[in-house]
Protein backbone atom coordinates (compact mmCIF):
# COMPACT_ATOMS: atom_id res chain seq x y z
CA UNK A 1 0.00 0.00 0.00
CA UNK A 2 1.50 3.68 -1.17
CA UNK A 3 2.02 6.28 1.45
CA UNK A 4 2.71 10.09 1.80
CA UNK A 5 4.25 12.17 4.64
CA UNK A 6 2.73 14.73 5.85
CA UNK A 7 2.85 16.71 9.31
CA UNK A 8 5.35 14.14 11.09
CA UNK A 9 2.39 10.86 9.67
CA UNK A 10 2.93 8.37 7.31
CA UNK A 11 -0.30 8.28 5.49
CA UNK A 12 -1.35 5.22 3.34
CA UNK A 13 -3.80 5.12 0.77
CA UNK A 14 -5.13 2.86 -2.06
CA UNK A 15 -5.75 4.10 -5.43
CA UNK A 16 -7.15 2.01 -8.43
CA UNK A 17 -8.02 3.14 -11.75
CA UNK A 18 -7.41 5.58 -14.16
CA UNK A 19 -8.32 9.28 -14.88
CA UNK A 20 -8.62 12.23 -12.82
CA UNK A 21 -8.69 11.60 -8.96
CA UNK A 22 -11.86 10.60 -6.83
CA UNK A 23 -11.12 10.88 -3.17
CA UNK A 24 -13.19 8.75 -0.95
CA UNK A 25 -13.13 10.19 2.74
CA UNK A 26 -13.97 7.33 5.22
CA UNK A 27 -15.89 7.79 8.78
CA UNK A 28 -15.10 7.26 12.39
CA UNK A 29 -13.42 3.71 13.15
CA UNK A 30 -13.51 2.87 9.41
CA UNK A 31 -11.02 2.67 6.72
CA UNK A 32 -11.04 3.87 3.04
CA UNK A 33 -11.83 0.19 2.73
CA UNK A 34 -14.08 -1.23 4.63
CA UNK A 35 -16.33 2.10 4.23
CA UNK A 36 -15.61 2.45 0.24
CA UNK A 37 -14.30 -0.89 -1.11
CA UNK A 38 -17.56 -2.55 -2.10
CA UNK A 39 -18.65 0.51 -4.43
CA UNK A 40 -15.10 1.63 -5.19
CA UNK A 41 -14.98 -0.82 -8.63
CA UNK A 42 -18.15 1.21 -9.70
CA UNK A 43 -16.13 4.30 -10.45
CA UNK A 44 -12.75 3.22 -12.14
CA UNK A 45 -14.46 3.20 -15.42
CA UNK A 46 -13.85 7.52 -15.71
CA UNK A 47 -11.97 8.26 -12.36
CA UNK A 48 -9.02 7.04 -10.33
CA UNK A 49 -9.97 5.82 -7.10
CA UNK A 50 -7.96 6.84 -3.95
CA UNK A 51 -9.05 5.21 -0.62
CA UNK A 52 -7.17 7.35 2.27
CA UNK A 53 -7.06 5.96 5.70
CA UNK A 54 -6.45 9.30 8.28
CA UNK A 55 -4.96 9.15 11.75
CA UNK A 56 -6.25 6.58 13.72
CA UNK A 57 -6.94 4.15 11.03
CA UNK A 58 -5.49 1.57 9.16
CA UNK A 59 -1.74 1.62 8.83
CA UNK A 60 -1.30 5.12 9.49
CA UNK A 61 1.19 6.56 11.85
CA UNK A 62 1.06 9.75 13.61
CA UNK A 63 2.94 11.44 16.64
CA UNK A 64 -0.46 10.84 18.56
CA UNK A 65 -2.13 13.15 20.53
CA UNK A 66 -5.68 15.19 19.60
CA UNK A 67 -7.08 15.14 16.47
CA UNK A 68 -8.00 18.03 14.46
CA UNK A 69 -9.91 18.28 11.40
CA UNK A 70 -7.15 20.52 9.64
CA UNK A 71 -4.81 18.12 10.12
CA UNK A 72 -6.73 15.18 8.80
CA UNK A 73 -7.33 17.75 5.66
CA UNK A 74 -3.85 18.09 5.11
CA UNK A 75 -3.27 14.38 4.99
CA UNK A 76 -6.22 14.05 2.25
CA UNK A 77 -5.01 16.85 0.59
CA UNK A 78 -1.31 14.96 0.40
CA UNK A 79 -2.79 11.58 -0.59
CA UNK A 80 -4.85 13.41 -3.34
CA UNK A 81 -1.64 14.96 -4.93
CA UNK A 82 0.23 12.56 -4.66
CA UNK A 83 -1.97 9.86 -6.21
CA UNK A 84 -3.83 11.83 -9.26
CA UNK A 85 -3.00 14.86 -11.36
CA UNK A 86 -5.01 17.96 -11.32
CA UNK A 87 -7.87 18.92 -9.41
CA UNK A 88 -9.85 16.13 -7.46
CA UNK A 89 -13.57 15.12 -6.79
CA UNK A 90 -14.04 14.56 -3.12
CA UNK A 91 -16.71 12.20 -1.12
CA UNK A 92 -16.88 12.52 2.12
CA UNK A 93 -19.11 10.07 4.65
CA UNK A 94 -19.87 11.04 8.25
CA UNK A 95 -16.27 12.19 9.93
CA UNK A 96 -15.05 11.84 6.40
CA UNK A 97 -17.52 14.81 5.28
CA UNK A 98 -16.22 16.85 7.93
CA UNK A 99 -13.13 16.39 6.80
CA UNK A 100 -13.90 16.93 2.90
CA UNK A 101 -15.92 20.60 3.34
CA UNK A 102 -13.09 21.71 5.56
CA UNK A 103 -10.27 20.65 2.38
CA UNK A 104 -12.80 22.05 -0.04
CA UNK A 105 -12.61 25.40 2.31
CA UNK A 106 -9.30 25.54 3.10
CA UNK A 107 -7.99 24.19 -1.00
CA UNK A 108 -9.94 25.05 -3.26
CA UNK A 109 -8.01 24.80 -6.13
CA UNK A 110 -7.64 21.14 -5.71
CA UNK A 111 -11.38 20.26 -5.64
CA UNK A 112 -13.29 19.88 -8.84
CA UNK A 113 -16.86 18.56 -7.02
CA UNK A 114 -17.40 17.89 -3.29
CA UNK A 115 -20.13 15.61 -2.10
CA UNK A 116 -20.66 15.46 1.41
CA UNK A 117 -22.74 12.41 2.85
CA UNK A 118 -24.03 12.15 6.53
CA UNK A 119 -22.51 15.04 7.73
CA UNK A 120 -23.08 17.89 10.28
CA UNK A 121 -21.94 21.74 10.29
CA UNK A 122 -21.15 21.77 14.27
CA UNK A 123 -21.04 19.21 17.57
CA UNK A 124 -23.43 21.62 19.26
CA UNK A 125 -26.52 19.42 18.93
CA UNK A 126 -27.64 17.55 21.75
CA UNK A 127 -28.89 14.53 20.00
CA UNK A 128 -25.53 14.07 17.85
CA UNK A 129 -23.84 15.05 21.60
CA UNK A 130 -25.58 12.35 23.45
CA UNK A 131 -25.27 9.83 20.96
CA UNK A 132 -21.61 10.30 20.42
CA UNK A 133 -20.90 10.35 24.20
CA UNK A 134 -22.55 7.00 24.60
CA UNK A 135 -20.20 5.30 21.64
CA UNK A 136 -17.30 6.80 23.36
CA UNK A 137 -18.50 5.09 26.79
CA UNK A 138 -19.63 2.29 25.38
CA UNK A 139 -16.27 1.72 23.26
CA UNK A 140 -14.39 2.45 26.64
CA UNK A 141 -16.67 0.30 29.21
CA UNK A 142 -18.05 -2.56 27.21
CA UNK A 143 -16.83 -3.14 23.37
CA UNK A 144 -19.33 -5.65 22.71
CA UNK A 145 -22.49 -3.41 23.75
CA UNK A 146 -20.14 -0.71 21.68
CA UNK A 147 -20.45 -2.80 18.52
CA UNK A 148 -24.36 -3.26 19.20
CA UNK A 149 -24.82 0.08 19.50
CA UNK A 150 -23.08 0.99 16.50
CA UNK A 151 -25.49 -1.52 14.20
CA UNK A 152 -28.75 -0.27 15.93
CA UNK A 153 -27.56 3.27 15.14
CA UNK A 154 -25.93 2.89 12.30
CA UNK A 155 -28.93 0.93 10.23
CA UNK A 156 -32.61 1.89 9.69
CA UNK A 157 -35.08 -0.61 11.09
CA UNK A 158 -36.44 -1.52 7.67
CA UNK A 159 -32.92 -2.72 6.77
CA UNK A 160 -32.63 -4.44 10.12
CA UNK A 161 -35.23 -6.28 9.43
CA UNK A 162 -34.66 -7.36 5.98
CA UNK A 163 -31.57 -8.13 6.68
CA UNK A 164 -33.38 -10.45 9.87
CA UNK A 165 -31.47 -11.97 13.23
CA UNK A 166 -28.56 -13.68 11.38
CA UNK A 167 -27.28 -10.29 9.62
CA UNK A 168 -27.83 -7.83 12.61
CA UNK A 169 -25.92 -10.64 14.71
CA UNK A 170 -23.16 -10.26 11.92
CA UNK A 171 -23.28 -6.18 12.01
CA UNK A 172 -22.88 -6.13 15.70
CA UNK A 173 -19.60 -7.61 15.62
CA UNK A 174 -17.99 -4.82 13.99
CA UNK A 175 -14.47 -4.12 15.43
CA UNK A 176 -13.71 -0.86 14.66
CA UNK A 177 -9.97 0.74 14.06
CA UNK A 178 -8.00 1.48 16.81
CA UNK A 179 -7.78 4.75 16.86
CA UNK A 180 -11.70 5.28 17.04
CA UNK A 181 -11.26 6.89 20.71
CA UNK A 182 -9.52 10.09 19.32
CA UNK A 183 -11.50 10.33 15.76
CA UNK A 184 -14.83 10.34 18.39
CA UNK A 185 -13.40 13.03 20.61
CA UNK A 186 -12.70 15.22 17.62
CA UNK A 187 -16.41 14.36 16.49
CA UNK A 188 -17.71 15.95 19.45
CA UNK A 189 -16.06 19.13 18.97
CA UNK A 190 -16.39 20.13 15.38
CA UNK A 191 -17.46 23.31 14.17
CA UNK A 192 -17.34 24.15 10.20
CA UNK A 193 -19.20 27.03 10.30
CA UNK A 194 -16.66 29.61 9.39
CA UNK A 195 -15.34 27.37 6.71
CA UNK A 196 -18.14 26.25 4.85
CA UNK A 197 -19.05 29.66 3.32
CA UNK A 198 -15.39 29.56 1.60
CA UNK A 199 -16.48 26.45 -0.53
CA UNK A 200 -16.82 27.38 -3.89
CA UNK A 201 -16.84 23.71 -5.90
CA UNK A 202 -20.01 22.34 -6.70
CA UNK A 203 -21.33 20.32 -4.07
CA UNK A 204 -24.39 18.14 -2.79
CA UNK A 205 -25.02 17.36 0.64
CA UNK A 206 -26.79 14.04 1.15
CA UNK A 207 -29.00 13.10 4.26
CA UNK A 208 -30.52 10.29 5.51
CA UNK A 209 -33.96 10.53 6.82
CA UNK A 210 -33.76 7.77 9.20
CA UNK A 211 -30.07 8.45 10.57
CA UNK A 212 -30.53 7.94 14.13
CA UNK A 213 -26.44 9.08 14.82
CA UNK A 214 -26.28 12.35 13.35
CA UNK A 215 -29.97 13.61 12.93
CA UNK A 216 -30.59 14.67 8.94
CA UNK A 217 -31.60 18.10 10.26
CA UNK A 218 -28.01 18.12 10.71
CA UNK A 219 -27.21 17.94 7.05
CA UNK A 220 -29.86 19.62 5.70
CA UNK A 221 -28.27 22.65 7.87
CA UNK A 222 -24.90 21.83 5.81
CA UNK A 223 -26.54 21.92 2.64
CA UNK A 224 -27.70 25.43 3.87
CA UNK A 225 -24.32 26.76 5.38
CA UNK A 226 -22.83 25.91 1.97
CA UNK A 227 -23.44 28.68 -1.23
CA UNK A 228 -25.05 27.03 -4.15
CA UNK A 229 -25.02 23.18 -2.51
CA UNK A 230 -27.41 21.27 -3.72
CA UNK A 231 -29.47 18.58 -1.23
CA UNK A 232 -30.55 14.78 -1.68
CA UNK A 233 -32.44 12.53 0.89
CA UNK A 234 -32.44 8.99 1.16
CA UNK A 235 -34.68 7.28 3.00
CA UNK A 236 -32.33 5.47 4.92
CA UNK A 237 -30.11 4.89 7.86
CA UNK A 238 -26.58 6.35 8.64
CA UNK A 239 -24.79 3.78 6.53
CA UNK A 240 -26.84 4.66 3.57
CA UNK A 241 -23.53 3.49 1.32
CA UNK A 242 -24.24 0.00 2.42
CA UNK A 243 -28.10 0.10 2.81
CA UNK A 244 -28.54 1.66 -0.86
CA UNK A 245 -25.84 0.98 -2.63
CA UNK A 246 -27.13 1.02 -5.95
CA UNK A 247 -29.16 4.14 -5.65
CA UNK A 248 -25.97 5.66 -3.52
CA UNK A 249 -23.64 5.05 -6.46
CA UNK A 250 -25.94 6.11 -9.34
CA UNK A 251 -26.46 9.37 -7.59
CA UNK A 252 -23.01 10.10 -7.15
CA UNK A 253 -22.00 9.05 -10.58
CA UNK A 254 -24.83 11.41 -12.09
CA UNK A 255 -22.91 14.81 -9.94
CA UNK A 256 -19.79 13.58 -10.36
CA UNK A 257 -20.09 12.78 -14.23
CA UNK A 258 -22.29 14.70 -15.36
CA UNK A 259 -21.48 18.14 -17.57
CA UNK A 260 -24.19 20.21 -16.89
CA UNK A 261 -23.55 21.24 -12.66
Amino acid sequence: MPSVSESGCTVHYTAIGSGPGLVFIHGTGATGNSNWGHLANSFTDQRTVILPDYSGSGATTDPGGALTIELLARQVSAVARAAAAGPVDLVGFSLGAEVAAALAALEPGLIRRLVLVAGWPDSADARLQLGIKLWLKLYETNPSGFSELSTLLGFSPPFLKKIGPAGVAFLARWQPESGIRRQLLLDLKIDLRSLLPQIIAPALVIGCTQDQLVPVHNAVALHEAIPGSRYQAFDSGHMVLLEQTEAFTATLRNFLFSENI
